[in-house]
């Protein structure tokens, strides 16, 4: 059981820190916060059991509580498990987050995408059971799994299939005509242009400079596709050129100045937006990050646990920071807007000074 000291004098500093510790598990026991399951268990004394923090039992008196460290101290105290939460067994939660990642696999090992039935079956639920469980696991639809899955794939088989035809069906695709309908979609070029490496795709680009230092914004004809910063203007070039080495990179567009200024002002006045389209190209999580670090309020931070939770994958922070850093689009995918817990600066693709300015621009305007 976790320690309390009951010294009549002033509190000693660990007596302190025990003091604010189960402050913080009653709170979360108080809103059955499943995201401290497995770190503490909570006792009841009047009815002898424990719990994990989530469990749906009616409220304890806060006196009649106490908080350990793991089931076994809990039974060591004399307490004996939930028969409702069960704190001893793997919880509800993780036993779906197996069935979900057995799913995934099934799907990834699969020629083409299993029913929502079959699924529904292997997991041993109901189709609208399994369904509803999988979205709330994964984020996303078995469905729209399936599909963000076969893109990836096809996009990996198309640099290494004999043809486009082939990379296509290898893909799980059953008619070139269903992958040809969405192929600007999953690509943002044709198949046959994707394949050797964007060509005849034009991507108009500017390099100019700002408060910030060197600055690259390309574009193709869905929307910005890169806003990059260094300190070396040939080097932000190369970059693009190792994206697309053999796109028709056009530069010096008198057309694309405009497109070029609008970028520039929403760098050194943040507050103003952007009213251009964007074309992200990423995997169905990284979207959804991207997405939410566009909906963080201008002149406010986040923390990468706050945007895990906001996309309903709370254990995700490691995948969400790696989606940050894959962020090609500065600014108007506001990834600087991300911070620690604590509320220090992380790593940032454009360096952390850039964050650091970036966020300081916001919150004093």
């Amino acid at each position: 059981m976790i320690p309390v000291s009951h010294a009549p004098v002033a509190k000693t500093k660990t007596a302190r820190s025990a003091g604010n510790t189960e402050t913080i598990y009653w709170n979360a026991v108080k809103a059955r916060d499943r995201n401290f399951d497995g770190t503490f268990f909570y006792s009841v004394a009047t009815t002898g059991v424990y719990c994990r923090p989530s469990c749906a039992a009616r409220l304890a008196n806060r006196e009649n509580v106490a908080f350990h460290a793991s089931c076994k101290d809990a039974e060591r105290a004399g307490f004996r498990p939930c028969k409702r939460c069960k704190p001893n067994e793997p919880s509800l939660h993780e036993r779906y987050a197996a069935k979900v990642a057995e799913a995934c696999q099934l799907i990834a090992k699969a020629e083409e995408s299993p029913t929502l039935d079959d699924l529904a079956h292997a997991a041993g639920l109901s189709p609208y059971h399994f369904h509803r469980v999988f979205k709330t696991i994964a984020g996303v639809t078995p469905k729209a799994y399936a599909v963000a899955h076969r893109q990836k794939r096809v996009r990996d088989n198309l640099t290494k299939s004999r043809s486009v035809t082939e990379a296509i069906y290898e893909s799980g695709f059953n008619s070139s005509g269903r992958f040809y309908t969405n192929s600007a979609e999953v690509l943002g070029m044709s198949p046959t242009d994707f394949r050797s490496g964007g060509t005849n795709a034009d991507m108009r680009f500017a390099v100019g400079e700002c408060s910030l230092g060197s600055i690259l914004v390309a574009a193709s004809e869905k929307g910005i596709a890169a806003i990059l910063f260094g300190d070396d203007p040939e080097a932000l070039i190369h970059d693009l050129e190792d994206r697309f080495p053999k796109a028709n990179l056009i530069g010096g567009d008198s057309a694309f100045e405009d497109v070029m200024a609008k970028v520039v002002g929403l760098v050194e006045a943040p507050e103003t937006g952007l009213d251009l389209p964007l074309d992200m190209r990423g995997t169905v999580f990284q979207h959804r990050v991207w997405e939410a670090l566009r909906e963080i309020p201008f002149g406010t931070t986040a923390t990468y646990g706050e945007i895990a939770e906001k996309i309903g994958m709370p254990k995700a922070v490691r995948a969400v920071a790696a989606a940050c850093a894959a962020n090609k689009i500065a600014v108007a995918i506001p990834c600087h807007r991300v911070v620690r817990n604590d509320g220090s600066l992380s790593g940032y693709r454009w360096g952390v000074e850039r964050k650091r300015k970036l966020i300081a621009r916001e919150t004093k305007s």
